[in-house]
């Protein structure tokens, strides 16, 4: 599962337990329609202000919507010393 894939699972799931239509949903966010189902079929990610958006119509924290979706960075420089205080 991609992270389009995992976003769409869960803005799909809180709509449902919202008890709302993609079209009810779309109209609280002050959205299209298109843009809730493309984004359940994991064909687009929301730009910053939709998920602001979603978040306040759906009523739930950001991380309800990111549940399941994390960041790890990858470090790419060279091991080295790391001196500390052992006391």
């Amino acid at each position: 599962m991609d992270i389009s894939e995992r976003f769409a699972a869960n803005l799909t799931e809180l709509r449902h337990a919202a008890g709302l239509s993609q079209e009810e949903l779309a109209f609280r966010a002050s959205i299209h329609r298109t843009q809730v189902s493309l984004m359940e079929s994991g064909n687009r990610l929301p730009r910053f202000e939709t998920l602001v958006k979603l978040v306040g119509a759906l009523q739930v924290s950001p991380e309800a919507l990111m549940k399941g979706i994390t960041w790890e960075p990858i470090i790419s420089r060279p091991g080295g010393f790391k001196v500390f205080d052992p006391a």
